[in-house]
């Protein structure tokens, strides 16, 4: 299984780790944890490294 880290762009801090869900709805980004646990962020994914787990997202 492959989890990722989910950073802000702009300071480069940790939103959420353990990532296995990434959906967008309108202008929200929904994340879900491997728990099932779901946070809501009102912004856009910039970038995703599948390589490395990682997703930046820039945040309203």
């Amino acid at each position: 299984m492959c989890l990722a880290t989910v950073y802000k762009e702009n300071d480069n801090t940790v939103i959420c780790k353990n990532i296995s869900r990434i959906d967008v709805v309108d202008d929200t980004v929904v994340l879900r944890d491997i728990m099932g646990d779901e946070t809501k962020i009102q912004g856009k994914i910039l970038m995703v490294d599948l390589a490395n787990s990682i997703v930046k997202l820039q945040c309203d």
